[in-house]
């Protein structure tokens, strides 16, 4: 009324990334249109409680807590992502006539396909846009379906660590969000832009273009196979691959010239196993790039961005760089999002990429704030 412009506060919900290999809840604050970290906290998982469901629920609750003790996150709305082997993800095309009301071409479809049903299941869909076929023009239906029980289940869990759920997402859902803050500029929104989140058990793989989600698809190929690798070649534990290949990780970011715990033959054995996982992993993701060429009729891939754990291995990054032929770059979910210094969690952190998931669900119903 009298002309002064007042300065709006506004905190998203806390998002919360529930890993196999670490829990990260991050709460945004946008103020006068520039937005920035209000809070972020991490919990290491043992490598040992993850096949033990019980241990992990009790496990995962106490971490909850324990950020929420620690940090200073406002209120406690929390925006959670289902785990990506919870959730069946496919692309269904749909005719004219049956995207008037696509729930129930999808529910037949999810059917045939994964044998889910209305009364034990939950399906939503994303509209990934139209292709001519011919003289016709079919829509393309990004289709994902979960079971109740566990859905149900993976509330209680949030609700039992003092939690308010908001929403539910899922793995790509949440990648497309953090990727699309990032990716704001028109030159990026006029291009393809492929978003690969290499996770504990799976590759996400997510084509973007016109801020619109185009396609996703989930390779089952994640860290654990990496451990796998490891393990085999050197007969140990997967615990103890685990281990080595945390440290051969911490020496290569120390430099050439650190101290090495380990011999170069061990290095080099594991360097072996971590490359032919890679080199698989990079030609299923190059399928990827082949399908959705000929599915929108010879959109190319302008850029790669690589986020989750192994992103930061530059034996990983040299694999996708040999078999996709397009720019790679490591993904920076905060791009755009002021880290303040006393968000130690963040400032003092060498892996922001791991970040992406926990960062695109605390965005979730950001867009007309931030628009």
């Amino acid at each position: 009324m009298f002309g002064f412009r007042l300065k709006q506060s506004v905190y998203g919900p806390i998002g919360l990334d529930i890993g196999n290999s670490s829990l990260r809840m991050v709460q945004l604050r946008l103020e006068d249109q520039q937005s920035s970290v209000a809070e972020a906290q991490s919990v290491p998982v043992d490598f040992d409680i993850n096949g033990d469901v019980k241990a992990r629920h009790e496990f995962t609750i106490a971490a909850i807590k324990k950020m929420l003790s620690e940090g200073s996150f406002r209120g406690k709305k929390v925006v959670s992502c289902l785990p990506n082997d919870k959730v069946k993800i496919t692309s269904v095309r749909l005719n004219k006539d049956e995207m008037v009301e696509p729930e129930n071409a999808l529910w037949r479809e999810a059917k045939e396909r994964f044998g889910v049903s209305p009364e034990k299941d939950t399906i939503n869909y994303v509209t990934a846009g139209g292709i001519r076929q011919g003289t016709d023009i079919r829509y393309e239906v990004i289709l994902f379906a979960v079971e109740n029980e566990y859905l149900e289940r993976h509330v209680e869990l949030l609700e039992g660590a003092g939690l308010e759920p908001e929403a539910i997402d899922t793995v790509p859902c949440a990648l497309f969000r953090s990727f699309e803050y990032c990716y704001r500029r028109q030159e990026d929104r006029d291009h393809t832009i492929v978003f690969i989140d290499i996770g504990s058990k799976f590759c996400t793989v997510v084509f973007t273009r016109q801020n619109e989600l185009k396609l996703v698809k989930k390779i089952s190929i994640g860290r654990a196979r990496f451990l796998e690798e490891i393990a085999s070649r050197l007969g140990i534990s997967k615990k103890e691959a685990f281990r080595l290949r945390a440290t051969i990780l911490r020496q290569n970011k120390a430099g050439p010239d650190a101290t090495s715990e380990i011999d170069e033959m061990t290095r080099r054995s594991v360097g072996d196993a971590i490359r032919a996982v890679a080199e698989e992993l990079a030609r299923e993701v190059s399928l990827c790039f082949k399908y959705y060429t000929v599915m929108f009729k010879g959109r190319k891939v302008r850029k790669a961005v690589l986020s989750g754990g192994e992103s930061g291995d530059d034996i990983v990054l040299n694999a996708m760089r040999r078999q996709l032929g397009v720019e790679i770059e490591l993904s920076q979910p905060f791009r755009g999002i002021e880290i303040g210094d006393s968000c130690k969690e963040l400032s003092q952190s060498e892996s922001l990429c791991q970040w992406a998931v926990a960062v695109g669900l605390g965005l979730k119903g950001w867009q007309n704030l931030v628009d």
